[in-house]
């Protein structure tokens, strides 16, 4: 849980303090989505010091953990370079409107178990829909976090989360698209596919899960897709590992900056 600065000086030691504990979440989310430790440490401190010079800018209006995370998601797109091998919405998107699009979901989900693999899996999405997927399924942020966090709205979250995930299961999939034919299935694949990211988030009415699970139960191909993305939501979620935070060196160079000692400092560097 985080410090209440409610009623507190931003410009404060305790200020500093509330800055400290949630070093671990920044880095963890800069991590995922630059694939680089070094990226990782420099957005992370740069955050920090953004923070502490717009302090009196902060009013509690928004979490702590929400601010932060939207001062570093903005600092990282100011720095973000196309990546030439960025999957295409588009093209995922038309890929899943394919009713004989699939992949091989034992594949996908050993890929996702690799928090390499994985990590480089992710920086092949754009940066809008990588940070929203993140955030979503690694950090456990809410919908309206995210569209807080991103300067967007909540529907505009919650496609960047649906769209995130497609993407990311196409990202880890190797396989060749696999056709076969869907005769008498209810619903078509692609209004099945559109619902699943909310099926797995618990948000269909009972008439519409009832529909999609039919439709799972029958089709050839979406199933092998929902295994995946189901697969890979919870290996994200595995990314958060409290016991592996930050490095040692970032966690000195945050509290040089903020002025905490080691005896009362909060941050836990990684174990080595």
């Amino acid at each position: 849980m985080g410090i209440d600065l409610s009623n507190k000086n931003p410009d404060s030691r305790y200020f500093a303090l509330a800055l400290s504990t949630e070093i671990p979440g920044l880095y963890r989310y800069a991590r995922s989505i630059t694939g680089s430790n070094e990226e990782a440490e420099d957005l992370v401190g740069d955050t920090i010091v953004r923070a502490m010079e717009r302090a009196e800018q902060y009013r509690n209006e928004a979490s702590l953990k929400t601010w932060l995370h939207s001062i570093l998601y903005h600092l990282a797109i100011d720095r973000a370079r196309h990546n030439a091998h960025e999957i295409s919405v588009e093209d995922v998107e038309t890929l899943w409107r394919d009713d004989s699009y699939s992949v091989n979901a034992e594949e996908v989900a050993e890929r996702a178990e690799s928090a390499d693999e994985l990590r480089e899996a992710l920086i092949h999405l754009p940066h809008h829909y990588r940070s929203a997927v993140v955030l979503h399924d690694g950090e456990g942020f809410s919908a309206n976090e995210i569209a807080d966090v991103l300067g967007i709205s909540l529907s505009a979250a919650k496609q960047r989360i649906r769209r995130g995930r497609m993407m990311l299961v196409s990202a880890l999939s190797r396989q060749e698209e696999r056709r076969t034919a869907n005769v008498g299935v209810p619903l078509g694949c692609w209004d099945a596919r559109e619902k699943v990211s909310s099926y797995i988030d618990g948000e269909l009415d009972p008439s519409q899960r009832a529909s999609l699970e039919d439709h799972l139960s029958r089709c050839a191909t979406c199933p092998p897709l929902y295994q995946a993305l189901a697969g890979t939501t919870v290996s994200l979620d595995r990314l958060h590992d409290p016991d592996n935070v930050i490095p040692a060196t970032l966690a000195d160079r945050v509290r040089r900056y903020l002025d905490l000692d080691h005896t009362h400092g909060t941050i836990n560097p990684a174990k080595e």
